[in-house]
């Protein structure tokens, strides 16, 4: 993957295969550092899981055997000197259960890859999974501070226009577009 954005997809197509009905992506930036978090409220994975997912040839998916979007995730922030957590509780051992990763990169340094279309990422997520309620939040200390909630949407909305409608799509790419350009 060449930006951190398909990595974000990545990681939040997972919660949708989670079963996560809440989704959070945040996005910080300050004084070059960029932490994004990723948090939903899906089914979960054991402690055994998560200290599995640096394994490359470890996956739940059934499509393929091997899992590689967590290692390189760790190596690009690692190679930036900065690194990734993952928190997890299972709905096997907890009620409140869901998945945090957070990732944390030095966006001053030499091996730091591009940020990427983060309001691409959102509108694809919205269009695969319009049910999903989903959070965005993008702030940095050089004026940015980009937000949507898709719950809010809906209930301006209504039940009879769907999210992934294409007017509904065309309006948050504007929607989102227009507060990245008010930096």
């Amino acid at each position: 993957m060449t930006d951190l954005s398909l990595y974000i997809l990545d990681i939040t197509m997972n919660s949708v295969r989670a079963g996560a009905t809440n989704i959070s992506v945040l996005l910080e930036e300050e004084n070059s550092v960029l932490t994004f978090t990723v948090k939903d409220n899906g089914c979960g994975m054991t402690r055994e899981q998560v200290e599995k997912l640096s394994n490359p040839f470890f996956t739940t998916r059934t499509t393929r055997k091997v899992g590689l979007g967590v290692p390189f995730l760790r190596m690009l922030a690692e190679q930036t000197d900065g690194g990734v957590t993952i928190e997890s509780r299972s709905e096997k051992e907890f009620e409140d259960h869901g998945t945090v990763v957070t990732a944390t990169f030095h966006t001053d340094h030499i091996d730091f890859i591009p940020l990427g279309d983060l309001t691409e990422t959102m509108i694809t997520l919205i269009q695969g999974s319009p049910d999903v309620d989903f959070i965005y939040r993008h702030t940095t200390d050089k004026g940015i501070d980009v937000a949507m909630d898709t719950a809010e949407m809906r209930a301006v909305l209504g039940d009879s226009i769907p999210l992934n409608s294409f007017e509904v799509l065309a309006f948050i790419r504007g929607f989102l577009e227009d507060q990245y350009a008010q930096k």
